[in-house]
């Protein structure tokens, strides 16, 4: 009884350690799945934003510079962005920002200024900008 099981965990150790030395090939399909193609990480400086519209209370695109427009979405609600004429971009700890926990929007609101914390920033692909309504172009 005990050499059977002695002789199980003997196998068991040796398939293990079998699978983990041989890795599978970098030509099979297990390597494609497993190397997710991570998006490029944009980054922009706060002082270089132009102008901003806001699409909803949820989304506001910005203008970077000449032709760099942004999409930030917003963690919830932004009562009444849509109808502010000004807006300031806050980023927390730098002068950049590369992702939306780096920004908050600042606005006006009915009971004086509020935070808008940022979720998400994305840069626009020249083809999203081309089919972007005229009302939500910055």
């Amino acid at each position: 009884m005990i050499r059977i099981s002695l002789w199980a965990a003997a196998a068991t150790a040796i398939l293990l350690t079998t699978a983990c030395a041989n890795p599978p090939s970098a030509a099979g399909p297990e390597a494609t799945t497993a190397k997710v193609a991570s998006p490029k990480r944009h980054c922009f400086f706060t002082n270089s934003v132009n102008s901003f519209t806001a699409v909803d209370e949820e989304t506001v695109n910005i203008r970077v510079g000449v032709k760099d427009i942004y999409r930030l979405d917003l963690m919830g609600r932004c009562p009444d962005i849509d109808w502010n004429q000004s807006i300031a971009l806050v980023s927390r700890g730098g002068s950049s920002i590369c992702s939306g926990l780096d920004a908050t929007i600042i606005t006006k609101g009915p009971i004086g200024p509020q935070r808008c914390p940022v979720r998400m920033v994305t840069k626009l692909t020249p083809e999203e900008v081309a089919a972007l309504k005229p009302k939500t172009k910055p």
